[in-house]
């Protein structure tokens, strides 16, 4: 039985309809992936499933206490609230008492009076009254998953981690329907891949809209395709999706053809005349009126966008040369004794977590920064194009032809005269689209316009920060083959691994620490590396393991140590306490060692960053030889009194 429905819904916003006559039905449990052009009403059609807008015409249809949550494709606006307050918002009145609560813990902790306290009594028994503790208690554990400090306050944070904060807001509720507007967007690749070992465990129906098509590929269990206001459906993976969607635009373009040809017969028929007026014939006539009418009101596909760069002279042979580089920021250490050369031609991907240090490696790297210690050349001749992920290019007030022409008609596009519109239409931007506002564009939409503006620039140099955020899949595959043609050297920074497989030919990884270390060839080879560490690290805990045990097992059994003789010693008041809480310790031990092991073994534990496994399993190696060392000391402890009782 499906928990919503969408029955002919349209939606206007102007000529053509933004959704015409759609239909969509959502059953229990799935992970439906929303896939289209950017500006095809992806994100509209979210806020109509989530009731948020209604629908000029159609039914919604919900289920009965079905709830929904949505994550918005933009970070939420900084306000000064604390995290755990923004994620309790999200639980509405609920939410208000659970943030009541946390408050006043911590006044009692500070002041325990007896109308603190009291106040608290009350609050625990609305609490309870309401069953809502197992909301407190998601919300610690979604903050903990995410790593956010409760009480940090949003207006704090970069756009990252206030994207994980709305994350943790929608997946607090555990809905029945969780409705995600690109959640990849602003998260690096550890959180991605904890964010899809989530949701590949979450028990309700998601509806999703992303252009990680790794991120597609690992999730989707039905993709739902937005083209030209109508919604098709493709059961299967996105690789079949890819395959049947190719088939449906071959076949609808011989049906055109076909539909065309008929009509130019018609309307060279028409054209004869006096025959076409003759009243036997006026059958004829309104078939070709309609045939006109059915013509007009098609939707031809978009098209893709034309990426191309304007490419300055060659650089020099070295882009950059970096020797023994040191930098901190406030005592943390960002790089620390980093060599590096970067020659012209590399595609270079900058590849860690967010907040690790990657666009102030740029910085050091294009001079903007000064290093504390070691020594950074750039080579000759460089002429630099940077994209910002921040998109802090773009004046919002201005309109898209603006914005790229500065008030210009034409345009120099590659030592050729272009006209500024014809130019827009390269990057999708109709002749209607190119005198709205910036700020009225939609990510993607935003995200062309930094390219088409970045493009016009001669370089040899491309810097480019989170380019393909928000960016639809056509958009991201002729960007990709842009850079795989560029002559020039690129500097790239992107979470998506794919499009970092498609394009880097050598990664540079922040470890921690300061610590980086450079690999050949894209994401999958990093991936490959550290799990290869892994799975060596693992031999080597075990044969340790072994080791010590074959050792102990050979000293045990040696002729020195059976014949020598035990000395009865008695226990002493220490030695007793210890026995007696030996096996409470032991039984702890034994409870976190298990977790930790769950951990190890689940197939996702080697996919994250190497730094965590690393920790996790040097963190189970000490609590193993621990618990060793504690059946050593009980055994011992149990002797001493067996001998004191003879």
């Amino acid at each position: 039985m499906s928990i919503m429905q969408l029955k002919d819904v349209t939606v206007i916003y102007g000529n053509p309809p933004l959704l015409d006559g759609v239909e969509l039905v959502i059953q229990p449990k799935e992970r439906v992936c929303l896939v289209g052009r950017n500006g095809s009403g992806k994100s509209t059609l979210m806020k109509v499933i989530s009731g948020e807008i209604i629908a000029d015409d159609g039914q919604r249809i919900i289920e009965n206490n079905v709830v929904v949550a949505r994550l918005e494709q933009d970070p939420p606006e900084t306000t000064d609230v604390t995290l755990f307050d923004y994620v309790a918002e999200g639980l509405a009145d609920i939410g208000d008492t659970i943030k009541a609560y946390f408050h006043q813990t911590k006044k009692v902790s500070e002041d325990p009076s007896e109308a603190n306290l009291n106040k608290l009594q009350r609050l625990q028994e609305t609490l309870e009254a309401r069953d809502a503790w197992q909301y407190e208690q998601q919300i610690d554990a979604t903050l903990t998953s995410l790593k956010l400090d409760p009480n940090i306050s949003l207006s704090t944070l970069s756009g990252g981690w206030r994207r994980k904060a709305a994350l943790a807001r929608a997946l607090v509720r555990s809905p029945d329907l969780l409705l995600l507007d690109e959640p990849t967007n602003h998260l690096d690749i550890e959180m991605i891949r904890w964010l899809e070992s989530s949701l590949l465990n979450y028990k309700g129906a998601i509806v999703f809209i992303s252009h990680d098509r790794a991120f597609i590929r690992n999730m989707a269990t039905r993709i739902v395709d937005l083209d030209r206001g109508q919604l098709t459906s493709y059961p299967g993976n996105y690789e079949e999706y890819l395959v049947k969607k190719q088939q449906d635009l071959e076949v609808e373009a011989a049906q055109n053809a076909e539909f065309d040809k008929k009509l130019a017969q018609e309307e060279v028929w028409i054209r004869q005349g006096i025959k076409a007026r003759r009243t036997r014939n006026e059958g004829r006539v309104r078939a070709l009126k309609k045939l006109r009418e059915t013509r007009k009101a098609r939707r031809a596909t978009q098209g893709n966008a034309v990426v191309s760069q304007h490419q300055a002279a060659r650089s020099g042979k070295r882009v950059f040369e970096v020797t023994d580089l040191h930098y901190a920021i406030e005592g943390k250490s960002i790089v620390s004794g980093l060599s590096l050369n970067v020659l012209r031609g590399d595609k270079v991907a900058l590849v860690g977590p967010n907040g690790c240090g990657k666009s102030t490696l740029i910085k050091l790297l294009l001079g903007k920064l000064d290093a504390d210690s070691g020594n950074s050349k750039q080579g000759t001749n460089l002429e630099v194009a940077y994209f910002d992920q921040h998109r802090d290019g773009l004046d919002l007030e201005k309109t898209v032809i603006d914005a790229v022409g500065d008030g210009k008609r034409d345009l120099m596009v590659n030592g050729n005269p272009r006209h500024v519109i014809s130019y827009l239409q390269d990057y999708l931007f109709t002749p209607e689209r190119v005198n709205a506002p910036v700020k009225s564009l939609s990510g993607g939409e935003k995200n062309r316009l930094m390219l088409a503006k970045l493009m016009l620039k001669p370089s040899n140099l491309l810097v480019l920060d989170e380019p393909t955020n928000d960016l639809d899949v056509e958009t991201l595959e002729m960007l990709e083959t842009l850079l795989n043609e560029y002559e020039g050297t690129v500097l790239l920074v992107s979470h998506d691994r794919e499009f970092v497989d498609n394009v880097a030919n050598s990664c540079v990884v922040f470890e921690g620490n300061g610590q980086l270390r450079e690999f050949i060839g894209g994401f999958s080879d990093v991936a490959a590396w550290y799990s290869e560490q892994d799975k060596r690290r693992q031999q080597q805990i075990k044969d340790e393991k072994a080791k010590v045990k074959n050792e102990t097992n050979s000293t045990s059994q040696s002729p020195t140590a059976k014949s020598s003789p035990r000395k009865t010693k008695k226990l002493s008041y220490k030695d007793q306490r210890a026995l007696e809480s030996l096996p409470a310790e032991i039984e702890l031990l034994e409870s976190d060692i298990e977790s930790l092991q769950s951990q190890v073994n689940d197939p996702e534990f080697f996919k994250q960053d190497s730094s965590a496994t690393a920790e996790t399993i040097a963190k189970l190696a000490e609590l193993e030889e621990t618990l060793s060392q504690k059946y050593a000391r009980w055994d011992e402890l149990e002797s001493m009194l067996d001998d004191n009782q003879q």
